[in-house]
């Protein structure tokens, strides 16, 4: 980024916060795509006494001059390029079984050896121990050697350097939610355990680490009796402003690019998260929003954010959803709130033992906002609500997919046997229960309550749905025509209000708007005879039909 010009946010001064804290392990936990690559990677390229495959020093200071940290006390500097360090990534553990799952952990860690082969020169280590070395690089090690396999690289750094290890591992959590989904979830965690326990807990070598992920695993899972591990959630006040964009940093952003005027749709799509008390902006969708934006000053918003992230959480609190909590969802949409305890050491396992724990991997991973939190007794309660459009967004389409398969996979024999029978009670009532057990936040939009039907009719057996043609001096919302010119043509206009006492009147008129706009005019001239016409009203949930036969 700094070699090729890039624009850069300075976050530098993390480097200051963690040497004064001085802790030993520290977890942070944000959602993805908030900088935990890129900051992991800042913290390597500062801390690490680098050499090249040819055991020449690499000097990563030019990265760091005029920077936050260079400007702070001159002490901190010379923290600069003193430690090996040893940096992994688990994402490539994403693999739908367990055993490609595992040699690609593997595989990752003898890279990581690789990068430090330069230790088997010279007489650092012993002869046994290059020999160990030389079969964990070549992923040739027992399992008792692969489970120690970090262990064992940090104490060969140190020996070698002179200076205890620091250890960078990011998206530790990505192995232990891929396993779960995939069902491997005991072996992953046995593993993980293994590796970091003997890596973290008991490890001699060690200086600190520093560890990234979206969620918290519960210590009881794979950090059994590490007692020096700091967590850092989203609810932590310290290092708050080190991941994502401050509000003083975007608007810096978009003044470097000549978009200031763009601040308020940024601060409507992107901005909303609150980690600790610190007000903070998406980074990843801010970046693509920029990109776009100087290119296209018209460009409207999009959802950047969702394109990257899996949103199986938000399809899985729909589909398990109660009434109660298909309301409460109804009411975040719309820009409400809701209050749920808060347990920042749930277990995938825990996931959908109660409908509690849905919502708190919501929050956790960024699909919610903390707006205000109390405490009662040993628990923490959340007030929280959507952050911004972009998550309005996700939820809308989750909610529309789904809403879809519902509707293609529903019975809808009965609805075409009540409709073309002219049965309007039993077509509204089946019209009620199906909105009753959906989400809706579109009580407002008749061009839902269109769709929604024109979905459940398109498929009558022998005959055809139109929808919005030209008809008489107008466009009806839909005709139902049969193949058969003997058979009954229909009719359907629709309408919606938000006052139930105005659903008889709005269906009356929907008639009468059929009649008066001659929609049958062209039926007849296409041969059809027996015309009848649907006024639908819906007002939210509820839904009232009459039906008239159009001369």
């Amino acid at each position: 980024m700094l070699d090729k010009n890039y624009y850069y946010a300075d976050k530098t001064l993390l480097i200051k916060e963690l040497i004064d804290a001085g802790t030993k392990v520290t977890l942070f936990m944000r959602p993805r795509r908030f900088g935990k690559t890129l900051t992991l990677n800042m913290l390597k390229t500062f801390f690490e006494c680098e050499w090249d495959r040819n055991g020449n020093r690499i000097d990563n200071s030019r990265y760091f001059k005029g920077k936050a940290i260079d400007r702070t006390d001159a002490s901190y500097m010379e923290y600069q390029g003193k430690y090996p360090v040893i940096h992994l990534s688990l994402k490539s553990a994403k693999q739908p079984d367990f055993e490609m799952a595992y040699r690609s952990l593997l595989d990752e860690i003898a890279k990581e050896y690789e990068r430090h082969r330069y230790v088997l020169t010279g007489e650092a280590l012993s002869e046994s121990n290059k020999k160990r070395y030389q079969l964990l690089m070549d992923q040739q090690g027992e399992a008792v050697d692969n489970a120690k396999a970090l262990e064992f690289l940090s104490e060969c750094l140190s020996v070698y350097h002179g200076e205890r290890t620091i250890i960078l591992i990011d998206e530790y959590d990505v192995p232990l939610e891929n396993a779960y989904f995939c069902g491997f979830y005991t072996k992953m965690i046995d593993f993980i355990r293994s590796l970091f326990e003997s890596a973290l807990k008991t490890n001699d070598h060690l200086e600190f680490a520093v560890i990234t992920g979206c969620l918290r695993i519960s210590k009881e899972s794979i950090f059994t009796g590490l007692n020096n591990l700091k967590i850092v959630s989203v609810l932590n006040k310290d290092y708050a402003e080190y991941f994502g964009f401050t509000e003083t940093e975007t608007k810096e952003i978009l003044y470097a690019y000549g978009i200031e005027e763009k601040f308020h749709e940024v601060k409507k799509w992107y901005n909303g998260y609150l980690f600790g008390q610190t007000n903070v902006y998406n980074p990843w969708s801010v970046i693509n929003y920029v990109e776009t934006a100087v290119l296209d000053p018209e460009a409207f918003p999009k959802p950047y954010w969702s394109n990257t992230s899996s949103n199986h959480i938000v399809r899985e609190l729909v589909e398990r959803s109660t009434a109660e909590v298909k309301q409460e969802i109804e009411e975040l949409i719309k820009g409400g709130s809701i209050e749920r305890p808060v347990h920042e050491d749930i277990t995938y396992e825990d996931i959908y033992k109660n409908q509690d724990n849905l919502w708190n991997f919501l929050f956790f991973t960024g699909y919610l906002k903390a707006e205000e939190q109390r405490f009662e007794i040993d628990t923490i309660y959340l007030k929280m609500s959507i952050p911004n459009e972009e998550i309005r967004y996700i939820y809308r389409n989750t909610i529309q997919e789904w809403f879809r398969e519902q509707i293609e996979h529903a019975d809808k024999e009965p609805l075409y046997q009540a409709l073309l029978t002219g049965n309007c009670e039993k077509m509204a009532a089946i019209l009620r229960r199906q909105l009753m057990e959906s989400i809706s936040y579109y009580d407002n939009l008749e061009s839902f309550y269109h769709g929604y039907l024109l979905g459940l009719l398109s498929n009558i057996p022998d005959y055809i749905v139109r929808s919005n043609k030209e008809a008489g001096n107008g466009r009806p919302d839909i005709q139902i025509v049969p193949f058969e010119l003997d058979q009954a043509a229909y009719i359907i206009e629709i309408k919606k209000t938000d006052r139930y006492e105005q659903m008889e009147e709005k269906c009356k008129n929907a008639i009468e708007q059929i009649k008066r706009q001659q929609y049958g005019e062209k039926l007849k001239i296409e041969g059809y005879q027996t015309i009848y016409g649907y006024g639908i009203c819906f007002c939210k949930k509820n839904c009232m039909i009459k039906m008239m036969k159009i001369d």
